[in-house]
């Protein structure tokens, strides 16, 4: 007799629509930071070891572009307005903002999805509309509205777009205007997800509203804190449209030029693409530095 004997037919591997759903997901998120991220990075970083006299006409000059950079006294003058713009800001919108967040976040508070609405406003209004209102107010008439308040005190009318402390005025002005609401989210978010149990077991110890804020409060929102002093510092040293209203791509002096403008200016305006490119390089390495150092002192790298 014969027997048929059936051999175990080999069958494909079934997809898993559960492992793959999330990469399809993000597979869009993905393809845009690759494509809108990525590649202008990396092309940007050649261009800067390149001198451009077209699009097709490309020379090679290696560290030609940096070396101009370092000889550069406007390079430096960018610099210092932005540190100075990004040092008032964090200055000014990480506190303010937590004093907010925490008034906000006290069940007393009446009002509070009106007053959160009222802070976060600012943020969904056009930039360049912000930047054309603000830049009729601190005009140099004395109808303008910051030398109309001054002008009650008997002090007179002031260019405040003409001088280095107060172009740096009104820029910090429209900052803290507008992203004073976005912060106190970031802060308000972090405090509502602190346990209630350890402010109640606080109070039974008998801890004061200062010991809970400084043993409780800060050490709790400590991520929220670093996230928003990180952005804070990319948001200092990527300004460009407030500073484009106010004084377009160039400012008297030099006084609102920012790394972006100065960026604008040598494209766009001088046809050095390379030489943009290499501030654009540097750019970058100043402030993954600068974050690199706040997060380290932080002690984020450090267990606690």
């Amino acid at each position: 007799m014969q027997r048929n004997v059936k051999f175990p037919v080999p069958q494909r591997k079934k997809w898993n629509k559960q492992k793959i759903a999330p990469y399809l997901f993000i597979l869009p998120f993905i393809l845009i930071f690759l494509v809108f991220t990525v590649y202008p990075f990396i092309n940007a970083f050649i261009m800067s070891f390149q001198e451009l006299q077209g699009l097709d006409d490309t020379t090679f000059v290696g560290l030609k572009n940096f070396k101009q950079l370092i000889h550069d006294p406007v390079f430096y003058t960018v610099l210092w307005n932005v540190i100075r713009y990004t040092f008032w800001t964090i200055l000014i919108l990480i506190p303010v903002p937590l004093i907010l967040a925490v008034v906000m976040n006290l069940d007393t508070t009446k009002f509070k999805s009106l007053f959160r609405s009222i802070f976060f406003l600012p943020v969904l209004t056009s930039t360049v509309i912000a930047g054309i209102v603000f830049r009729f107010a601190f005009s140099r008439e004395k109808t303008g509205v910051f030398n109309s308040w001054i002008g009650h005190l008997g002090i007179k009318p002031v260019d405040w777009l003409d001088g280095a402390h107060t172009g740096m005025f009104a820029l910090v002005v429209i900052c803290v205007w507008r992203w004073m609401g976005v912060n106190m989210i970031y802060f308000l978010s972090g405090l509502q997800s602190i346990p209630k149990e350890l402010y109640e077991c606080a109070e039974i110890d008998g801890a004061s509203t200062w010991a809970k804020f400084k043993n409780i409060t800060m050490p709790m929102i400590k991520p929220i804190t670093t996230y928003v002093l990180t952005i804070s510092i990319l948001a200092g040293f990527s300004l460009f449209n407030e500073s484009y209203v106010y004084w377009g791509a160039s400012s008297p002096n030099n006084i609102g030029a920012t790394f972006l403008t100065y960026i604008y200016k040598s494209a766009f305006g001088q046809g050095e693409f390379g030489y943009a490119c290499a501030l654009g390089v540097a750019m970058f390495i100043i402030v993954m530095v600068i974050n690199f150092i706040q997060v380290s002192v932080r002690g984020l790298f450090k267990e606690d």
